[in-house]
């Protein structure tokens, strides 16, 4: 079946998420595009002078980041322009506003921007890069959550599930509500909110369909018998079954 293979955070399952030795080990499984997040830290606030912001990093969140050993944007972008990254596309998923012409100019510093896409949950993001680097293909990332509804305690499941399917009934009138104000080439959905009429109406947009993040064969099944575009996965082996 015809659709593009994400790796997230590279190969998280495989190798630690958010290095370059994930990456190419996502490579390595076949991927068609890799997906890692990028923020400032508490130290780089676009309100500091940009002489005394500390520089973008690829991490999920602020504790991941402080965790980790630092992967700078730059250091990762560098990597994408030789061997045995220098064909595979990428998107940047921007976890905070403020410093989109940063990114955008390390972007084009390393002349990636033909094989770059970014998404994001922020809309103030996503309409300000339309306006930045028109030629950027966007995304738009929904719902808007602050964590991973699935990481939760088992206790409080059974709200989640409730709240869930709240929001994928809703989710279509969102979507279509939002793209009233919005430039984008892509919807990048949690799986848990796709359903037929999501993936009609961006169908009917002109519009790719990302699900993310499936890690089960029988999920990945279902989001493909359904019509979504592209898949992201933390075992992108999982993608060429």
């Amino acid at each position: 079946m015809n659709f593009t293979r994400i790796g997230h955070k590279g190969a998280d399952a495989l190798v630690p998420g958010h290095t370059v030795a994930s990456f190419e080990k996502a490579v390595e499984a076949g991927i068609d595009l890799i997906e890692f997040d990028v923020l400032w830290l508490q130290s780089g606030h676009p309100d500091l002078p940009p002489e005394q912001r500390s520089g973008l990093v690829v991490a999920h969140d602020w504790h991941a980041a402080e965790t980790h050993e630092e992967l700078t944007l730059d250091t990762a972008l560098e990597a994408f322009i030789r061997a045995p990254l220098e064909a595979v596309a990428l998107n940047l998923d921007i976890k905070l506003p403020g410093r989109e012409d940063e990114i955008v100019d390390l972007i084009r510093r390393h002349g990636l921007e033909h094989r770059t896409s970014i998404s994001t949950m922020e809309t103030s993001t996503v309409k300000l890069l339309s306006e930045l680097a028109p030629a950027l293909s966007l995304g738009w990332t929904v719902p808007k959550v602050t964590r991973d509804w699935l990481s939760k305690p088992v206790w409080m499941k059974p709200g989640l599930m409730l709240g869930l399917a709240s929001v994928r009934r809703r989710m279509p009138g969102i979507v279509s509500k939002g793209l009233k104000d919005l430039e984008v080439d892509s919807i990048w959905a949690f799986y848990g909110v796709i359903t037929p009429e999501l993936v009609e109406l961006t169908r009917s947009e002109g519009l790719k369909l990302n699900a993310w993040t499936i890690d089960d064969p029988e999920t990945i099944e279902r989001m493909l018998a359904m019509g979504v575009d592209g898949i992201c996965s933390n075992d992108p082996r999982l993608l060429n079954g």
